[in-house]
């Protein structure tokens, strides 16, 4: 086994989809070339969107598809007091600090202002909060840009004050957002190498700001190309985007590679389940996914 470590992190609102499937494959197939690790975590830390039992159905069709993970599945909801440890080490380095803003006045101020709708002007920065009333928590942005660079879609800049501003760890109904929960699962399990849709491409910058911040490693990345509708959008749960037909593993599995510009053959349409791991496992070339 190498240090190799990489994970596919779905979020349980609904059945495992095509560009879903896309991503495990992907992730999946990297880190088994690389004789790493590959992990599955329930990224179940919104939990008002959460569907009951969907956790479990995204983990049989992973089972049906053939998919072998490694270690214990991790759950985000179970993990709530390490989110709060990572935000108050950031609360005694002075990197975060109260807001009571609200997102409709904030969206009304940036149209009257011409500014990003996304960015947050600062208004609680320098504010005294009252922490007894109802409040998020922001981290504090850099003035400078930060890079990344990305194995397939090259080097990645971005100046976080000028894209979204501080932006929130901790929401006002006390749920942790995704960019930290993300930032203190990988740590936690020691991923290396994060391979995920470009979907996430815009979040990489605020996951390095804060890995940054709390001085743990930041992995490697490839963001693969999205699977979209006939309508251009992106395929997802959001946008209704159908089930996995999973009496047909293997055809799924053929549209997924073929989507990641693998190039299988006609044949494994209808081939076993074996017949087209082993085909994957001598043809797996992640470059092909570049864009």
């Amino acid at each position: 086994m190498s240090d190799y470590c990489g994970r596919f992190a779905p979020s349980p609102t609904g059945d495992l989809h095509l560009g879903s499937l896309v991503a495990a494959l992907a992730s999946y197939a990297e880190a088994k070339k690389q004789q790493g690790r590959w992990l599955l975590r329930i990224e179940d830390i919104d939990m008002p969107r959460t569907e009951a039992g969907a956790d479990q159905r995204i983990i049989d069709a992973l089972a049906q598809f053939g998919f072998v993970w490694d270690g214990d599945i991790r759950y985000q909801s179970q993990h709530i007091s390490e989110y709060q440890a990572a935000l108050e080490q950031l609360k005694q380095q002075d990197r975060v600090y109260p807001c009571a803003c609200k997102r409709k006045p904030l969206r009304r101020y940036n149209e009257a202002k011409q500014l990003p709708l996304g960015l947050y002007p600062g208004f609680c920065r320098h504010a005294r909060i009252d922490t007894d009333k109802p409040h998020s928590w922001r981290i504090k942005v850099p003035q400078i840009p930060l890079t990344f660079q990305d194995s397939l879609c090259g080097a990645q800049t971005e100046n976080l004050s000028q894209s979204c501003g501080d932006f929130i760890l901790k929401r006002t109904d006390k749920l942790f957002s995704y960019q930290l929960a993300v930032v203190v699962d990988d740590a936690a399990q020691a991923v290396t190498d994060i391979i995920r849709g470009q979907d996430l491409l815009d979040s990489t910058n605020r996951q390095q700001h804060i890995q940054q911040c709390l001085e743990i490693p930041e992995p490697r990345y490839a963001h693969i190309p999205l699977v979209k509708d006939n309508r251009g959008r992106k395929l997802s749960k959001q946008n209704h985007a159908p089930a996995l037909d999973l009496t047909k593993p293997t055809l799924c599995l053929w549209q997924a590679l073929d989507y990641l510009r693998q190039s299988p053959p006609e044949s494994l349409k209808t081939a076993s389940l074996d017949t087209i791991w082993q085909w994957l496992w001598q043809h797996w070339d992640i470059n092909k996914c570049k864009t």
